[in-house]
């Protein structure tokens, strides 16, 4: 990874955002720290059924709290 200051990062942003489109990852730093990356979208493939059943899973082991009706926990979910 090619570590670039911030101060040479904000001369050239465009060129770096173009070299990132192709591939290229920077470190950012500022007085010598690592402070940031830029780099490429990482394109993750998600399988739906498998979101779906593990929220399924999550659904079945989770138990209503006694004493809580559906409604206060909708308006504890909007705090």
């Amino acid at each position: 990874m090619h570590k670039v200051g911030i101060h040479e990062l904000r001369e050239k942003f465009s060129e770096f955002v173009r070299r990132a489109e192709r591939g290229e990852t920077f470190g950012i730093t500022k007085r010598g720290k690592l402070i940031a990356e830029i780099g490429p979208v990482r394109q993750e493939q998600v399988d739906l059924n498998e979101a779906f059943a593990r929220m399924d899973e999550i659904r079945k082991r989770s138990k209503k709290p006694k004493h809580v009706s559906v409604k206060e926990l909708i308006e504890e979910g909007r705090r």
